[in-house]
């Protein structure tokens, strides 16, 4: 039988405590020189460890030379600092203070005397070296979850490992009683917004001047005084799930950003479904996309976007750094992000789609402002002479107020589509009721738009989307219906080429909305009569033939059939 006898714990800066440990044929006594912050333990028994552990914040322990039975555990000191002290008078002991996790000893009570065996204190090494696996895997999570951006911040990590205020202390000040003796692991460690990616200052591009910061808010918004919204600050470019039915898509969310996402979208599709090299056309490849292919898919699609909006000359990328470069003025209100941004003109368009691959979390990170940053690029590519150009009478601004957000006036969608900012989907020029000049589109897109409002007349010629747009050169379709933005496809690459393939062919749909699980599947068949369609579902399902979907289709196929193959009508 071994006995021992332990004093209080000593907890404080800087105080000093004497550890007493009778042992068969003699004894041993530490001198102990607490750390930064709270108790060291000397003990004669094995631990156990509480609360939430990393290998990086494992407490130092030094045995005895000539026994095994002492342990010396500090919970407390800096992050990183190990500061040896204390002597012992029968025997050396050396103790090293470090950052490590709380520790707790197991049936050992200030100034209490108990009795083990030799069989006990097997148990309890046992037990020490089981809790030791555990904190080992979970530390292999918090590295995960950390990596992933998943983990806790900055502030929060320094509070995890090193540091950590006794419980009464913090008990105090937050108001939240905490375990006594365990590990404090804030609650919102797991729930933190990662901080947006910034670059450093040092990249090489050059920054943006009051100047122009003040005239790309006069461009956006009419006045240099607005800053964006909530839902456009949150809004960037985030792929579902890889190798899944809408691996090809991106997470659309709420508000006036989504018209800009789904532009995108239709590149993005694009590119994956007709100008990948040794891949098929069909809907299957588009669903086997990998992380890779899906982050090459959109650094293609920004890069081709933003070299047509720079007339196949240059590109302009911006990007947020670490300095702010413009100060608020009574002019012109700060958002601590366009006040911060660097721009990065490139000349050749392979050399465009390197630069954002490499940078690409700086438009799908959370928080990364990723849309707000693509927008920017976008007036930069362009540059705001051409705009100015491109612009008429009826449009001065690329955004309108709407219900507490902005919505994207149709400039920014054709600057998207076809590199010009034309303010109208009508073809050419035409003259308006105040016989002002009207800007259409002069081109015709590789991605085409339709677009339908049932509370917009056929007969309002302002209003019809002319062919330039309607019939593009691949097909692919930003559809504007009621207001909201989607995206028509189809996997074949010569529907638009050949009128055979118009009689009868398969569409899909994907609308950005949650509950879709998967590209709709559409049949839309041309050349069908009034005599052959099922008059009992015109009968008995009102707005059945009639869908806002239908009427869209219908604006480029008049008088064509469409089967849904089962699923409700939507959008």
């Amino acid at each position: 039988m071994q006995q021992l006898n332990t004093e209080a714990l000593v907890v404080g800066n800087g105080q000093e405590g004497t550890r007493t440990f009778p042992e068969v044929g003699g004894s041993q006594q530490a001198h102990i020189l607490s750390g930064t912050r709270g108790p060291l333990l000397a003990s004669g028994l094995q631990t156990q460890l509480h609360g939430q552990a990393s290998r990086g914040s494992f407490p130092r322990v030094h045995r005895h030379p000539h026994s095994e039975s002492i342990n010396a555990y500090h919970t407390g000191g800096k992050d990183g600092e190990v500061r040896e002290g204390g002597v012992t008078a029968a025997g050396s002991v050396r103790v090293y203070t470090c950052a490590c996790v709380c520790l707790s000893r197991v049936g050992v009570l200030a100034g209490e005397t108990m009795q083990f065996s030799d069989q006990e204190q097997c148990s309890w090494e046992l037990a020490l070296e089981e809790i030791t696996e555990k904190i080992s895997f979970l530390d292999k999570w918090r590295q995960i979850f950390c990596c992933h951006r998943l983990g806790t911040n900055n502030t929060t990590l320094q509070n995890h490992e090193g540091n950590h205020p006794p419980a009464d202390e913090t008990e105090a000040e937050t108001g939240i009683p905490q375990p006594k003796g365990q590990g404090y692991l804030p609650s919102s460690s797991l729930c933190s917004i990662p901080k947006p990616p910034i670059i450093s200052s040092k990249s090489g591009g050059f920054p943006i001047s009051l100047a122009m910061a003040t005239k790309l808010r006069q461009t956006i918004f009419g006045n240099a005084m607005q800053v964006f919204s909530y839902d456009w600050k949150k809004a960037y470019f985030r792929f579902h799930d890889p190798f899944s039915d809408l691996a090809f898509a991106l997470e659309v969310g709420k508000g006036g950003a989504r018209s800009i996402q789904m532009a995108v979208q239709g590149s993005i599709i694009k590119h994956l479904l007709f100008t990948r090299e040794e891949k098929d056309c069909n809907l299957h490849s588009l669903c086997a996309v990998s992380k890779r292919e899906q982050d090459q898919g959109l650094a293609t699609a920004l890069a081709g976007i933003l070299w047509m909006a720079g007339a196949a000359e240059k590109a302009t990328v911006c990007l947020v750094t670490e300095d702010t470069y413009v100060l608020s003025t009574p002019d012109y209100s700060g958002d601590d992000f366009t006040e911060r941004l660097q721009l990065f003109e490139l000349s050749e368009k392979e050399a465009t789609e390197r630069f954002i691959y490499d940078h690409l979390q700086c438009f799908k990170g959370e928080g990364s402002h990723g849309v707000i940053l693509f927008l920017y690029s976008l007036i930069f590519s362009r540059t705001f002479e051409r705009l100015q150009k491109d612009l008429d009478a009826s449009t001065t601004h690329l955004l309108q107020p709407s219900a507490g957000s902005f919505l994207c006036r149709q400039a920014v969608l054709n600057m998207i589509l076809t590199g010009r900012a034309s303010p109208n989907v009508f073809n050419g020029y035409q003259r308006g009721e105040s016989r002002e000049i009207l800007h259409g589109v002069l081109t015709r897109s590789e991605v085409g738009y339709l677009r339908w409002c049932k509370e917009v007349s056929e007969d309002d010629r302002l209003s019809q989307v002319g062919s330039m747009l309607k019939t593009p050169k691949l097909p692919i379709w930003l559809c504007n219906i009621n207001g909201n933005p989607g995206v028509l496809f189809s996997t074949n690459k010569q529907l638009l080429s050949d009128w055979r393939a118009e009689r009868r062919f398969d569409l899909y749909l994907y609308g950005g909305r949650l509950p879709q699980k998967k590209p709709v599947h559409l049949t839309v068949d041309t050349h069908s009569h009034h005599w052959e369609r099922n008059q009992h579902e015109e009968e008995h399902v009102p707005g059945r033939r009639f869908s806002p979907v239908e009427m869209a289709i219908r604006t480029k196929w008049r008088e064509a059939t469409i089967s849904w193959h089962g699923t409700a009508p939507f959008l």
